[in-house]
């Protein structure tokens, strides 16, 4: 039985044996836009020009069920029409309705059931199902294409292209969607529904009529037997009946014994050739136009379709429920639809840090958000007759009031938007990156190199990420990221993205302390350094953790831990309500299987390597900025004593496993002498003597080397600048001198006669004397540095430096005399001062301290007598 309608507000039923009408379903209104037979020939689904559709029942011929106004009025406007379309087990009737939404009504009381609401901003034209049912292919006026899991009511995977999509249709063995445009170009998206996921033809439902009379339809040319290979040799079953070919499909049809599915495949397989034979007279024609039509017209593929733009953080839609415009370290916005608007409720993680933002109604329909402990922007997609976008900033505190702004956009999409310190940035369908104050003010427009894939913001830094260009053939999506200084108005870093090959990007942003840092979809985590003139380091790879069954949906991440929700496959996003659950993961380089089994500690102390780089980077900008760093100072001698505390673990295992060479190696990476010497016990210990003496030579190289190192640029200096560098070896020497001339004090007897109190000083000072090698070492190497530093003058210098010497040996020759003279008045004057002198105990600096110094002091305690008098 074949239905055919049209203008005339009613459907007839012919029949396909002798061509003769059966009846006509007359009930509509207008003109009849699309029919469908149910699948379990019981039903005829029918709709009309002004949106009302009907259920028929074709025993009868009667109409079961009136739906008023579900659909769009069309009116003359053809361009595209209303459809009906049943799912594969004809439980459900699809009909695309007045939002860009696809409602689903119930097949015995054509009740509604619930809808598919996407990403379309205009009207859907065309729909259809997947031979199980499980998923559903929509094409709309905005050019889009969405694939749909049905069940989960939400869009799996888009497709935009240049023309409006007319007809679609699932490939029936397989994963691929034939789809045809309005200007007649047609193609197969491969792949169409994600690999991961079910198959679209996975477990085809067997389906029989009540009452035995399977309908099946056949095009005029398919009744005429051909010579071989066409399709009506496949009616021919075993029992050699001779009936007309047609009534021989039908019984077969209808019977679906056991070998269904073989027939079936045969047929499609078999199918191409059929066609190719039936075009095969006008190739004749004009072939090499044929090829270059074709070519022209065959769409990109899915597997190597552009990445969408997406906002980190953002959920998908699902209907009747909660999702995340926002989810990142600080916070999240939660939005809930309902008819006609959302509910928007912004909440911060800390609340007792965060300010109490009160929920709010969209009228707009924002699909996406950034967050900021200033404020909060909002945007959405195209929409309305104007087909305008709207870009909205809520502060959540200001002076003044109404300073809540917003920004339309008339043929120009918002496609990610980002927040700062001070600025409001965001980037549309034109590549255009809009930059905002927080006041409203339009501060820049740039013009970017490709379209947007996302943007993240943080403090004065905006990173935003396009294609640079096409994918290549093995879907590898060539992205570039570019860093920018608000602020400033300056770039200071851009280049290419990197994706683990057949990937996408899933995740982009900064981590706590400012490192911009990525996630794919194949679950590498990579974060951005300045070694090497600026690389990505992997910090994390899924596959090392990853089971099957999980997925990582990345909210943030800090030095050493990565935030994320872990999700169920094939779910790759958490759900707004419950709340979902972060799960901490510990950073760590994907580093191969070593032949120690020391990957932990390796990882320990490449990780320890790249922090005290960023420490030491960052105490270089800040000095040059005139910034105080001791607090980072601290931090960096504290990584670095972490660092040689691994090294020396990883020098032990070496030694276990007898690779010499590895931990010599290691040993010269240490950055503290202890460590060094550290390690000379530890090999010693484990009675390995030739390795414990090139570990000795090593650190005799490095002393040796860092008194080479002070000494050398201090000579480059005296060639440089002679006058300011001769002083400064005279003040050396004369420090030299004087501690020479000191410690003749203390040991003279004839001035211990005259100071007594000195005696008792030198008695107490006695046990510090004995010192440690080590400080004897160091002080011998001063000396012999001050001694280079006076053999590097020329004659004229030395001549100075030796007539400077003079004059300061007769300085301290007089204040010496001066200083026991009037040690000895005091001691004729008062020989209770004496006696106080004696006892009192000796001034622990006296030593370090120079002759100026003990004047004034024994002047004070003169004054001390005077006043005690």
């Amino acid at each position: 039985m074949l239905a055919a309608a049209g203008d005339d507000e009613g459907i007839k039923l012919i029949n396909t044996i002798d061509g003769s009408i059966a009846r006509v379903l007359k009930g509509h209104r207008g003109s009849i836009t699309g029919i469908a037979f149910d699948p379990k020939s019981e039903y005829l689904a029918s709709v009309d020009s002004i949106g009302t559709a009907m259920i028929w029942e074709l025993q009868s011929g009667k109409t079961i069920h009136v739906l008023k106004g579900i659909a769009r009025v069309i009116g003359s406007d053809f361009s595209s029409m209303n459809i009906v379309s049943w799912s594969p087990d004809g439980e459900l009737l699809a009909v695309p309705s007045l939002k860009n939404d696809v409602v689903m009504y119930d097949r015995d009381t054509a009740e509604k059931l619930f809808s598919l609401r996407g990403d379309h901003v205009q009207p859907i034209c065309f729909l259809s199902w997947s031979p199980n049912g499980k998923y559903m292919a929509t094409s709309g006026l905005d050019r889009q294409v969405l694939i749909w899991d049905v069940d989960k009511k939400q869009d799996i995977d888009r497709q935009k292209f240049d023309n409006r999509v007319t007809c679609m249709a699932w490939k029936p063995i397989g994963n691929a969607l034939a789809v045809i445009d309005i200007m007649g170009k047609y193609g197969v998206w491969e792949s169409a529904v994600p690999s991961s996921m079910r198959s679209p033809t996975a477990n085809v439902p067997v389906l029989g009529s009540k009452n035995g009379h399977g309908l099946l339809f056949f095009d005029e040319e398919e009744e005429n037997p051909s010579a071989s290979g066409s399709l009506s040799d496949l009616g021919e079953d075993s029992h050699g009946e001779s009936e007309p070919f047609s009534r021989k499909r039908l019984r077969k049809q209808h019977s679906y014994d056991d070998d269904w599915e073989e027939d079936v495949k045969e047929e499609f397989e078999l199918l191409p050739k059929a066609e190719l034979r039936k075009k095969a007279p006008h190739s004749h024609r004009d072939s090499s136009d044929n090829k270059r039509n074709e070519l022209k017209s065959v769409p990109i593929s899915a597997g190597q379709k552009m990445q969408e733009a997406f906002q980190p953080g953002t959920t998908r839609q699902l209907l009747g429920k909660r999702r995340f415009l926002c989810y990142s370290m600080l916070g999240s916005i939660t939005v809930m639809e309902h008819d006609g608007y959302s509910h928007i409720e912004i909440d911060f993680h800390d609340t007792s840090s965060g300010p109490r933002v009160p929920a709010m109604t969209d009228y707009f329909g924002f699909t996406m958000a950034s967050l900021n402990k200033n404020g909060s922007v909002f945007a959405n997609p195209c929409k309305g007759e104007k087909n305008m976008s709207t870009l909205m900033y809520r502060p959540f505190s200001s002076w003044a009031n109404n300073s809540e702004w917003s920004m339309r956009f008339e043929e120009e999409e918002v496609r990610a938007v980002a927040l700062g310190t001070g600025w409001v940035a965001a980037v549309t369908s034109c590549n255009f990156l809009r930059i905002f104050t927080e006041g409203g003010l339009q501060r820049h427009i740039l013009s970017l190199d490709g379209p947007v894939v996302t943007a993240v913001g943080y403090k004065d830094e905006l990173a935003v990420v396009t294609h640079a260009s096409p994918p290549l053939p093995s879907n590898e999506q060539i992205l570039e990221f570019r860093v920018f200084n608000i602020r400033n108005g300056i770039q200071p870093r851009r280049g290419r993205l990197p994706l683990t090959p057949g990937s996408c990007l899933s995740w982009f942003g900064f981590s706590e302390e400012g490192h911009l840092s990525s996630f794919d979809s194949t679950g590498v985590l990579r974060v951005f350094t300045n070694q090497y003139g600026g690389s990505w380091l992997p910090l994390f790879s899924a596959s090392k953790l990853k089971k099957p069954e999980e997925n990582y949906w990345v909210v943030g991440l800090n030095t050493s831990k990565l935030f994320c929700v872990i999700c169920k496959s094939p779910d790759s996003f958490p759900e707004a309500t419950p709340k979902p659950i972060l799960t901490l993961l510990d950073l760590s380089f994907p580093l191969a299987s070593s032949d120690l089994g020391a990957e932990n500690l390796e990882n320990e102390f490449i990780m320890n390597n790249m922090h005290l780089h960023r420490i030491q980077s960052t105490i270089e900008e800040m000095e040059a900025a005139g910034e105080d760093t001791s607090l980072l100072d601290d931090e960096a001698f504290n990584t670095e004593a972490a660092l040689d505390r691994c090294i020396l673990r990883l020098i032990a295992s070496c030694c276990n496993g007898d690779k010499l060479v590895r931990a010599t190696e290691l040993v010269k990476l240490l950055a503290l002498e202890k460590s060094v010497k550290g390690a000379i016990k530890l090999v010693t210990a484990l009675k390995l003597p030739n390795l414990a003496e090139r570990f000795n030579a090593i650190l005799e190289e490095r002393l040796n080397k860092e008194t080479t190192g002070s000494t050398i640029p201090a000579s480059t200096e005296l060639k440089c600048d002679t006058s300011f560098n001769a002083q400064a070896a005279l003040t050396k020497t004369h420090f030299t001198v004087e501690s020479s001339k000191k410690l003749e004090l203390v040991s003279s007897p004839s001035l211990n006669l005259l100071a007594p109190s000195l005696t008792k000083k030198r008695s107490l000072e006695e046990p510090t004397k004995d010192v440690d090698a080590d400080t004897e070492n160091a002080r011998a190497r001063k000396l012999e540095m001050a001694r280079e530093f006076k053999n590097a003058f020329d004659l004229k210098n030395a001549k100075k430096l030796k007539d400077e010497k003079d004059k300061v040996d007769e300085v301290k020759d007089a204040r010496k005399l001066e200083n026991a003279n009037k040690l000895e008045d005091g001691e004729d004057k008062n020989g209770e001062a004496n006696k106080v002198t004696t006892q009192r105990p000796s001034n622990p600096f006296a030593k370090s301290s120079n002759n100026k110094q003990n004047t004034s002091l024994f002047d004070s305690l003169k004054k001390k007598v005077k006043t005690d008098r």
